[in-house]
């Protein structure tokens, strides 16, 4: 009897064989299933020992994709050249020009653009809205070149790129935006002139895009089209890269013979290949070089501020700018003749701001580190006469190099004093700038607020008391 049914499954043997190993491929149909909306037919392929191996995926391509990945890493991070904080303003957009605005820019160099960022790229990121990308410069064609007549600030270059696009990049540090200018330069030089014109990283982005199926049928093709000893030399190198540690072995080896046999420094100075310096240099010896117990440079610095910066307002509490305080660092270190009237040092704050930049990189301070504890103790004192005296006994033992040193500086800060309804800078203004960058302890191990009080009131005790702890029988 056959009874028929909706729900009747019919099975279809397709191909059979005889032998031990074969291939039997099911059709499995039902009607009233509700998977019809789904794949009605599977096979299954039987092998010899009854396993049914799986389907091969679909996704072996992005597989191997994520394999390359973790070789070669992305091409952004491979080929960012520099980042960093930069004063950016756009002046024109395809040609046209923009009112000229500027704003801070955290730009990322890469070898065929630039990115900018309101802020750092790390921070950037996660806060970035779908779909919004940074604004970018096409560097491929592009023009860099330096310009003063664009804006009246000073260390500006301007770049212009082949769709006519106008940007202007600043920094108040010079070697910063020398820096800048040296790296966008060189990643232009290396770009083709014509925009369309694929690069060699493009072509490395297209490697990289690739499958790793893909990628090393191609480096199979390249060694089967050289030539059998080039495939040989290839290989050698694969294989046998012991001469490059031997190499390497070598050079080190060079390298040490070359610093255990050259000339100490102390040679050197005495030779007169190196100069002593006057920043970073012990206060005791610049004094014993220029035969004296002040140093020139602390004196010709007083001589300027007296002259021409008593009644500025925050004189030694506004600082100056610190490019131009690095190049005057430079031209004092170098024992090049130094004139403070020069025009470019017309900033009376750049000359205080060196004033204070050598006493800060004394190695050490003016206060000697053995002299601290015996300063916090006579500031500590209750009775101000006893404060005053104790402090007086401390300065007599003092070196000569830092007493009159001393003497000579406090003696010009009670000037500025003088001037306080000019220049705002009280006794209690000028404690704070000049008690942490004269005095301080050799190991911060105690409480650095406390000491920072008791650094205050030094420096403060010193001014106030001026002429009862520094005088003498002929004042």
């Amino acid at each position: 009897m056959q009874k028929s049914t909706n729900s009747d499954t019919s099975v279809e043997t397709l191909n059979s064989t005889r032998q031990g190993t074969g291939a039997v491929q099911m059709r499995i149909k039902n009607a009233n299933s509700h998977h019809d909306r789904l794949s009605q037919s599977k096979s299954m392929i039987l092998t010899d020992v009854g396993k049914v191996t799986e389907p091969i995926s679909r996704h072996r391509r992005n597989h191997s994709q994520h394999v390359l990945n973790d070789v070669i890493p992305p091409l952004e991070q491979l080929m960012v050249e520099k980042e960093g904080y930069l004063q950016k303003a756009k002046i024109a957009d395809g040609g046209k020009k923009l009112r000229k605005n500027w704003s801070t820019s955290w730009i990322v160099l890469s070898s065929r653009k630039i990115e900018f960022y309101k802020e750092s790229k790390q921070q950037a990121l996660p806060n970035m809205k779908t779909g919004h990308k940074p604004e970018s410069v096409d560097l491929c064609g592009a023009h860099i070149e330096w310009t003063k007549e664009k804006s009246s600030r000073k260390n500006v270059f301007q770049i212009t790129t082949a769709s006519g696009n106008e940007f202007l990049l600043q920094s108040d540090i010079d070697f910063i935006i020398l820096d800048w200018f040296h790296a966008i330069k060189n990643a232009i030089d290396r770009l083709p002139k014509d925009p369309s014109t694929p690069s060699r990283n493009l072509e490395l982005f297209k490697i990289q895009r690739s499958s790793s199926t893909d990628l090393l049928s191609h480096y199979d093709n390249d060694i089967k089209e050289q030539k059998p000893e080039h495939r040989k030399s290839l290989m050698f190198r694969l294989h046998h890269s012991a001469s490059d540690t031997n190499d390497k072995n070598r050079v080190k080896s060079r390298l040490k013979k070359f610093i255990t046999r050259r000339p100490s420094l102390k040679t050197l100075q005495e030779k007169g290949l190196i100069k002593d310096q006057i920043f970073g240099s012990h206060l005791h010896k610049v004094c014993e070089r220029e035969n004296s117990t002040v140093p020139r440079f602390v004196k010709q610095c007083i001589e300027a501020v007296e002259k021409r910066g008593l009644d500025v307002d925050g004189i030694y509490r506004v600082s100056g700018n610190l490019a131009t305080i690095q190049k005057l660092r430079f031209i004092v270190n170098q024992e090049e003749k130094l004139n403070l009237d020069d025009s470019q040092w017309e900033d009376i704050h750049v000359v205080t701001g060196a004033l204070k930049m050598f006493f800060r990189e004394l190695p050490e301070p003016l206060f000697p580190f053995s002299f601290f504890e015996r300063f916090v103790e006579a500031i500590k004192k209750q009775d101000n006469n006893t404060r005053i005296e104790t402090m007086k006994s401390l300065v007599q033992k003092l070196p000569p190099s830092n007493r009159d040193t001393m003497k000579v500086l406090f003696g010009h800060l009670t000037k500025i004093v003088d001037k306080a309804s000019k220049n705002l800078m009280s006794t209690q203004s000028l404690g704070i700038v000049f008690g942490p960058t004269l005095l301080r302890a050799e190991n911060e191990t105690g409480n650095m607020a406390i000491h920072m009080v008791y650094q205050n009131q030094i420096a403060e005790l010193m001014l106030s008391e001026y002429k009862k702890i520094f005088g003498s029988e002929e004042d």
